[in-house]
């Protein structure tokens, strides 16, 4: 059944409260990284340790990112969303109270599953407030938009940290999410990804049998890995190793995120005028990497330079890649979270590791070894976009894409 869709003031509202959310959940991720020496001073851990503290958070991102499309089928993703915001909330603000490392790495383990019951129902929220064709910027603009609260999380601890220490950093973030999740709370209409109306068919979702799905999640593990670490060890890089001063490690950091925002509209806008994804996704990635072979060698100028490129390409990839399942016509309409939430649940699970790992080669080896290894793991994991299936125009000219890659019948979002 094809639910009327909000009149364009509604939908214009909930799309500007779903961004603010979107920016005060990355800000959320990122706030830990400048505090990390801190924390490791606080809490006698070293840098395989802050490893451990990143990959918690991943690892519950990741795990529930499936459990929240499924959630969203039968209760909407207004209501997951909100919930997970809401987690995500208590989770900043708890850790700002840890009493001890093992307690801060549960409740980033906590926060993490918070982020995970948000994201997937809410970018499919976004989507389904616009027809076909006019999706492509919204979904970017709320894609990329991790991008800025990154670059305000990197840049606003990097400043809160030397001045009232890293549990208050935390608290903020926290406390700043909490207030959006309330005003979304009340501006969000019920309306808004309200669950079907039509009984959830038995059996496995379609969503978790296209292959398309699998070969999205396990492209780009590398790239989400290298993302994650990149802002949240670039900070402590140039603090510790460089000589940075804490601001301007922080702004460096900042250029490492805060690009994406533009990257992500232009990918969404891409994605939907041209149906080249696999080469759109390949071209990236492999820019992406490039310049980040050249970081141990960089000064702060040229890191900015680096990061800039870096970060407007991961945007553009992540933009393609969550127009992409709209253009699934093998996934119905109800599953398209689902089908979101499977491939982010695969690349942020595989990017913990790569996280993980990155901590471990930098504490054997050094900074410099640890940049080119996620530059591999970037350049190895794109290997499964061979199962991704081609995208074909349709009759009327617009992408469509089958299980075997052949055109097929248009269902209605």
């Amino acid at each position: 059944m094809v639910r009327a869709p909000l009149n364009s003031r509604a939908a214009v509202r909930a799309t500007a409260l779903l961004i603010a959310l979107r920016v005060g959940y990355a800000y959320n991720w990122f706030d830990v990284g400048p505090g990390l020496p801190a924390i490791g001073t606080e809490f006698g851990v070293g840098v395989a340790d802050w490893g451990l503290l990143l990959a918690a958070f991943l690892v519950g991102a990741g795990v529930f990112q499936v459990p929240a499309g499924l959630l969203a089928r039968r209760y909407g993703s207004r209501v997951v969303s909100l919930a997970g915001t809401a987690l995500l909330a208590v989770g900043g603000v708890a850790g700002a109270l840890a009493p001890n490392f093992p307690t801060l790495l549960a409740l980033r383990l906590l926060s993490g599953v918070g982020a995970g019951l948000f994201f997937s129902p809410a970018i499919g929220l976004v989507a389904s407030l616009y027809p076909e064709g006019r999706r492509g910027v919204p979904v970017g603009t709320f894609s990329s938009a991790f991008s800025a609260g990154a670059a305000m999380g990197l840049l606003g601890s990097s400043f809160l940290v030397p001045l009232v220490g890293w549990r208050w950093a935390l608290a903020f973030g926290g406390l700043l999410l909490a207030a959006v999740t309330l005003a979304a709370l009340f501006g969000i209409s019920r309306e808004a990804g309200a669950p079907d109306r039509e009984p959830v068919r038995p059996g496995i979702p379609a969503a978790l049998r296209f292959r398309g799905t699998w070969a999205v999640g396990l492209a780009f593990i590398g790239v989400e890995g290298a993302a994650f670490a990149t802002g949240q060890f670039i900070v402590p890089y140039g603090e510790t190793v460089l000589g940075w001063a804490a601001l301007l490690a922080g702004v460096v950091g900042m250029m490492f995120v805060l690009p994406s925002v533009v990257g992500g509209p232009a990918g969404g806008s891409l994605a939907e005028r041209y149906q080249n994804h696999r080469t759109q996704f390949v071209v990236a990635a492999m820019v992406a990497a490039g310049v980040l072979l050249l970081l141990p060698v960089a000064g702060w100028a040229v890191a900015i330079a680096i990061g800039t490129v870096f970060s407007f390409a991961y945007g553009l990839i992540y933009a393609v890649m969550y127009v992409l399942p709209h253009y699934w016509r093998s996934v119905p309409a109800g599953e398209i979270p689902l089908a979101i939430g499977l491939f982010n649940s695969i690349q942020l699970a595989g990017g913990a590791g790569v996280s993980a790992l990155f901590a471990w080669v930098v504490a054997q080896g050094g900074y410099a070894v640890g940049w080119w290894f996620l530059a591999g793991a970037m350049v190895v994991t794109l290997v499964a976009l061979v199962a991704l299936p081609p995208t074909a125009p349709d009759g009327a000219g617009r992408p469509t894409v089958a299980e075997d890659g052949a055109p097929s019948a248009e269902h209605v979002p």
